[in-house]
């Protein structure tokens, strides 16, 4: 019981490229520099997705990144919660119908949560980590 209450309060996030342009990457490490700081409410970046609560993927997914993405998802404890920051990562953006592109991301895993715009803007990131941590929070 207090473990879980411990981790709803201080999710740990990990953070996947599935092939982006590093724009919405830049982005995610904006949110954890001292403008946004979402340090300050408990988040923290972690290395490794054994010990993430929650996932944010970057990019549309291709052929090369597929079984990663797929590997990393089951390395997840549960609940899995995943977030799609950015276009590319919702519908594949401009790379749609690239010849190495598999697919967004929830063709392949569910999605919790997703964060528009090319890039993504801090403070929607902060607003679709907000919506997952509640969903965290739930347990689904």
């Amino acid at each position: 019981m207090i473990f879980k209450i411990g981790r709803s309060k201080s999710p740990w996030i990990f953070h996947l490229n599935t092939g982006s342009c590093n724009g919405c990457d830049i982005e995610i490490v904006a949110l954890f520099a001292s403008r946004y700081d979402v340090e300050r409410l408990g988040c923290k970046l972690v290395g490794s997705p054994k010990h993430a609560d929650i996932c944010l993927v970057t990019g549309p997914v291709t052929a090369r990144s597929k079984e990663p993405l797929l590997k990393i998802y089951d390395m997840l404890p549960n609940p899995k919660v995943i977030v799609c920051v950015g276009a590319c990562s919702i519908s594949s953006g401009v790379f749609t119908d690239g010849y190495s592109i598999v697919g967004p991301a929830h063709k392949l895993i569910p999605v919790t949560a997703y964060v528009g715009g090319c890039s993504a803007h801090p403070k929607n990131i902060f607003l679709g980590l907000k919506k997952a941590i509640e969903v965290f929070k739930e347990g689904r």
